[in-house]
């Protein structure tokens, strides 16, 4: 764990800064990639579209973090609650947020919003998942006590170590990131597919779901609600509902079309 990388004289480089930026630039240039090779009309808008939807992606991302992740500790500190440089950003939020202002983008520019995101669900998944390894060198979004003698053991200045000391827990950032590479490798393969419009990015959502609400079972950074679950996992499982419905419609509405087509 390395929180931060170097000084610039009294000015500290944060990793986790630098890598979630790392992450933007690779996912962005995945998405121009696929759009030269498969919607070419698309390119122009990757750039301004990614970037957009990052100011968007904060914005949800601190919103959830704030009132649903740790809403007693902003309410007693209500400054606090615009400080998102001093951490605390839910990547759940930061995928409504983005989602979002994406819609927006789209709608503006008169483009399909399923198209690019069909486009853009594997450059998201991998920025996700190269984002988890900024969680682990800042030594957050950890694990509960494994309560065995094995596990990650964060070093002081972390907020693992703040919350469990030296304790051994479950490095649940690290198979997040590893599940969020799996996924990324499922969707870039299912781009030789002709699926129905928006069949791509609700997979994403489905399985980036999914695995967050088992892996939330082994976070132990996150308050817990009804059924003790996380507000991840309430998140996660909303999506995958919304989703799933998504794709029933979007398949009855794919067999409707070549029902008239075979007509014609």
């Amino acid at each position: 764990m390395l929180p931060i990388l170097f000084h610039i004289g009294n000015f500290a480089v944060h990793t986790y800064g630098l890598v979630v930026l790392l992450a933007i630039v690779l996912g962005t240039q995945v998405g121009i990639t696929l759009a030269r090779y498969t919607m070419k009309q698309y390119e122009e808008h990757i750039v301004p579209l990614v970037y957009t939807s990052v100011i968007g992606a904060v914005i949800g991302a601190r919103i959830w973090q704030v009132f649903f992740f740790e809403p007693n500790y902003y309410l007693a500190h209500p400054l606090e609650m615009i400080a998102f440089w001093n951490g605390g950003l839910s990547i759940q939020g930061g995928i409504v947020g983005g989602i979002l202002t994406g819609f927006w983008y789209c709608k503006r520019k008169g483009l399909s919003f399923w198209k690019v995101a069909d486009l853009l669900a594997p450059s998201i998944i991998l920025g996700q998942g190269i984002g988890r390894i900024a969680c682990l060198l800042n030594g957050d979004a950890f694990g509960s006590p494994t309560g065995k003698g094995y596990g990650l053991v964060y070093p002081p200045g972390t907020f693992a170590y703040d919350t469990y000391g030296s304790k051994p827990l479950w490095p649940a950032e690290v198979w997040e990131g590893q599940i969020d590479f799996v996924i990324f490798a499922i969707l870039f393969a299912l781009l030789r597919k002709k699926l129905p419009t928006g069949t791509m990015f609700l997979l994403y959502n489905i399985l980036y779901a999914l695995a967050r609400f088992g892996l939330e079972f082994l976070r132990g950074d996150s308050p817990r609600y009804l059924f003790y679950w996380t507000a991840a996992q309430w998140t996660s499982a909303v999506i995958v509902f919304i989703s799933i419905a998504a794709l029933l419609v979007l398949k009855k509405n794919d067999r409707n079309v070549s029902l008239k087509s075979n007509t014609v």
